[in-house]
């Protein structure tokens, strides 16, 4: 009976997936999407990705409301969030859950596991259409990864990855990711491996490389 069970579901994620016709690829313009949020001030409000046309945006999702690693991930965002802002980034973050479960954990204290107030809006993807559209839903499971996706200002995807829920992101490498990327769509060079603000980059020319090289 269980093989029958686990069939059913991997046919189910199908559908559910081929619904999708839109899928995020690095390079490729970011999947539309609309969807209900809670913002700082607590109010609801309908937020889609053509608002974020000219800035930079880190969209991100995590298990579920209410859990363990996730506060901390969501926190660490928003004790950063002036560091994206600075750089002209928003950060927006999702689950599966629906936005008065977000409302109920925001205005939970932190030493009692909650958020505690949050300085930019979470969504609230209860169909899981804008987590499939970015792969970041887990079928099986039925809640998202600790997916992030980054997005430049003409709507292209520059950055997708994906943490297992057992271990939560390092929110100075996302911010380092998001400044790698506009260093690199400014100036035209690449930035190697550790790269930070500041090092050195390589021009993207055989003989020219060859001045980063030299040094290093």
């Amino acid at each position: 009976m269980s093989w029958l069970i686990s069939l059913l579901i991997k046919m189910s994620c199908s559908t559910d997936n081929n619904q999708c016709c839109e899928v995020a690829r690095v390079g490729q313009p970011a999947p539309a999407f609309i969807g209900q949020a809670v913002l700082p001030s607590l109010e609801f409000k309908n937020l889609e990705l053509s608002q974020f046309k000219g800035k930079w945006l880190v969209l991100y999702s995590y298990p579920l409301d209410f859990t363990f690693v996730c506060p901390t991930e969501i926190i660490q965002f928003s004790e950063q969030y002036d560091q994206f802002k600075k750089i002209n980034c928003e950060v927006i973050g999702l689950s599966v859950d629906s936005v008065f479960s977000h409302l109920a954990w925001i205005n939970t204290p932190r030493k009692e596991g909650g958020l505690g107030g949050i300085n930019y809006p979470l969504i609230g993807d209860l169909g899981a259409k804008i987590s499939k559209k970015y792969g970041f839903y887990m079928c099986e499971a039925g809640h998202t990864n600790r997916g992030t996706a980054i997005i430049d200002p003409d709507g292209i995807v520059r950055h997708i990855s994906m943490n297992h829920p057992d271990v939560g992101r390092n929110i100075d490498e996302v911010l380092r990711l998001v400044k790698g990327y506009q260093f690199a769509r400014e100036h035209g060079e690449v930035c190697p491996a550790q790269w930070h603000e500041g090092s050195d980059t390589i021009k993207p020319d055989p003989k020219k490389s060859k001045e980063y090289f030299k040094k290093h």
